[in-house]
Parts: structure tokens; sequence; C-alpha cells
């Protein structure tokens, strides 16, 4: 029924969505699909309801494919957000927003570095390749809407920062990126380990702070590619 809200799936054609149950849908006359990336506007148009929110599941993630709403429910919407977002107020709040989230963001950019270099421990001898790794690791890991491990709320910093580091040199230090894995349950888990495995025995030769040969070094290698 249209004027039950619903999350759906996506159906077999674009006039068609998949409810929770498996039942195929027809979209409703005079409606249309409000696409995602705009939250104010989405959230609005949800609370004017009702409305079929279509979630696609891909894996472990879920994807928003945006929101199905009468027309002129959306219109309305939009119209009444654009005159507020017109407004010099509206514009003084969004200047602040932007730079307390940049401020967040900044901070969270330098108390992530000082985990991975806590994780990575380092022998003296070796601080500039820590500093090095921590910072290419970091850049990669922090961005907003990176969707790496360095963003999830749900394990310690100390955790998120150990996972990036052995991400960045599964990706980095290995063949991984190129290895044709068979696609057997458990075998892609497994592979991982074993990679994994090798980096932490490359990070404990810098944490002993024996003498590595650069040119043999996967690890420095990969520095050395990444600055370039």
């Amino acid at each position: 029924m249209p004027e039950k809200t619903r999350v759906v799936a996506p159906g077999p054609s674009a006039q068609q969505v998949v409810d929770e149950d498996g039942t195929k849908l027809s979209i409703p006359t005079g409606w249309e699909l409000l696409p995602p990336g705009d939250a104010g506007l989405t959230r609005r148009v949800k609370a004017a309801g009702p409305t079929w929110t279509v979630k696609e599941r891909r894996g472990r993630r879920v994807f928003s494919k945006g929101v199905w709403a009468d027309a002129d429910q959306i219109a309305a919407a939009k119209a009444k957000l654009d005159a507020e977002r017109s407004t010099d107020a509206y514009a003084k709040k969004r200047k602040s927003d932007v730079a307390r989230r940049e401020k967040k963001q900044a901070e969270y950019v330098g108390e992530f570095e000082n985990a991975v270099l806590t994780f990575l421990n380092f022998h003296a001898a070796h601080h500039d390749i820590a500093k090095r790794l921590a910072v290419a690791v970091t850049t990669h890991a922090t961005p907003v809407g990176s969707g790496t491990v360095a963003r999830t709320q749900r394990i310690p910093v100390e955790r998120r920062a150990e996972s990036a580091v052995i991400a960045w040199m599964r990706h980095q230090t290995t063949a991984y990126d190129n290895l044709s894995i068979p696609r057997v349950k458990g075998k892609r888990r497994e592979v991982r380990r074993m990679l994994a495995a090798e980096s932490r025995r490359l990070l404990q030769g810098y944490r002993s702070g024996k003498q590595i040969d650069a040119a043999q070094c996967p690890l420095q290698r990969a520095l050395a590619n990444a600055s370039e």
C-alpha cells in the first residue's frame, strides 16, 4: 500500500521494488525517486511520509539508492528548504558547521597518526620510516567518507590504527591486488591472514632496530613510490 512507509530493495525494473518479505511492488502513480546525497531534504521528505527507502546490500555493506515519495511532496520540501538555505542566517550556520567539522577532522587525523606511531613502535634508528609510514596510512585511511576501518567508531582507535596499517601494507607491500584467489569460502580471509603475518614480521625488523637494506625492503619501496 502506498500509504505505508517501507524499506525496500531495488526491483527487477526501474518502476519496481522488492519489499522486505520478498514481494514485488510497483511504484505508486505520481511518485518519484529522490536520489541520495541531500540528508536535510531526505529527512524532510521522510517526515512528511509515506516513503519507500531503497537500500541495496552488497556483501556486508548496505548502500542507499534513494527514497521514493510523492513528487509534489518532494517538490514542496525542496522549495521550503531552498528558501531557508538562501538566508544569511543559514549561510552563517553553514560556515560555522563546516569549520567545526574541519576542526574535528583535523583533531582526529592527529589522534589517528599518533595511534599509528604507537602501534608501529619502531626503534629510534627507524624513526623517519615510522613517521613516513604513519603519514601514508593516515592520509589514506582518515578522509571522511573513505569507508575504511579508520572511520568506524565500533572499535578503539588503537585497533583501528593497527588494522589500517596491516590493510595498507597488504595492498602496498604484497602481491595481494594481483593474486588470483579461488572463490572458496574462507580462502580470501586465509590469504589475508597469511599476508598480515608477513607484514607483522616485516614491522618487527624495524622494531628491533636491525639494519635494513632499503633497496630490498618492500616497505621502503612502497613509501618511495607513494612520495613520487
